[in-house]
């Protein structure tokens, strides 16, 4: 129905927004350990997950134990994708961080050939091609760029979420639900920095601290919109308003911060997008 689309653009817009407010977040914090930001983000999920799961009476057990590994699978890369992100947001401008992230996409058909054994098309190989070309735009590849590994570990994120969301349809196709896949997820990244929590808890300012329960906040808004979003309309239809985040992290930014791309990293956007633009009709037509 084309109320359903309607609404599943509304939400997709919405979860844009929360994860440009998380990223907003999390450079708000400053010099706390990404490993730390990345604790409070999927600990105040933990509890928004838990809430929904007690909701909608949904077992605390999975659905099947043969997805056991999955769930790992997905959290673990998940939990790699956050770590990229996050450290990226500590270093990088607020819109490059998000752009290098928003290669998610690109990367969950590259692991959906792997691992799925989907085949990829010829379109499809040249728009990963295409997309990994603005990424190097944006990255600057040069040993005089003292944002170089910050800006390969954002790529390394958007890598580790593609290879999450790639997990996630998997277990979507098991039969698990969504709100326990969040929890299990949360709850692994939670207990797997726990231990540098223990040992290397760094001192936060009560400011620092609202700022990262915000963050968490705004991550638990995005997950369950997205999945919401989905639920209304298929992928091939709404996904390409999942980049209006780079115009809220655009904006945001640069009223925060500050901050203006350069014009390679513009140059990186445009190209990015316009890939996903072109995969998104490719899609639809197919």
């Amino acid at each position: 129905m084309v109320k359903d689309k309607y609404l599943g653009i509304v939400y997709i817009i919405f979860s844009a927004f929360c994860f440009s407010v998380m990223n907003m977040c999390v450079q708000l914090a400053g010099d706390v350990p990404f490993i730390q930001k990345t604790f409070f983000r999927n600990f105040v999920a933990v509890i928004c997950a838990v809430f929904v799961m007690v909701k909608q009476g949904i077992s605390w057990k999975p659905q099947h134990n043969g997805n056991i590994p999955f769930l790992i699978i997905r959290s673990l890369c998940g939990t790699i994708g956050i770590f990229g992100n996050f450290y990226a947001l500590g270093h990088l401008l607020l819109a490059d961080a998000s752009m290098l992230n928003k290669m998610s996409p690109f990367f969950a058909v590259v692991f959906s050939f792997i691992f799925l054994k989907e085949k990829m098309t010829i379109f499809q190989i040249a728009a990963v091609v295409v997309s990994f070309v603005g990424s190097l735009f944006i990255i600057k590849p040069t040993f005089e760029n003292v944002a170089l590994f910050p800006a390969l570990a954002g790529l390394i994120g958007g890598m580790g979420a593609g290879a999450a969301y790639t997990t996630v349809r998997v277990l979507g196709k098991r039969g698990e639900k969504g709100p326990y896949i969040v929890f299990f997820f949360s709850a692994f990244s939670c207990l797997v920095v726990l231990p540098y929590l223990l040992f290397n808890f760094s001192p936060m300012t009560l400011f620092q601290f609202f700022v990262l329960i915000g963050a968490g906040i705004a991550a638990a808004g995005g997950q369950f919109s997205i999945t919401a979003a989905y639920c209304y309309a298929p992928a091939r239809e709404i996904s390409i308003f999942d980049y209006t985040q780079i115009i809220f992290a655009s904006i945001l930014g640069f009223v925060l911060f500050g901050q203006i791309p350069d014009i390679w990293s513009a140059i990186g956007y445009v190209v990015i997008c316009s890939a996903a633009v072109a995969m998104f009709f490719y899609n639809s037509k197919r």
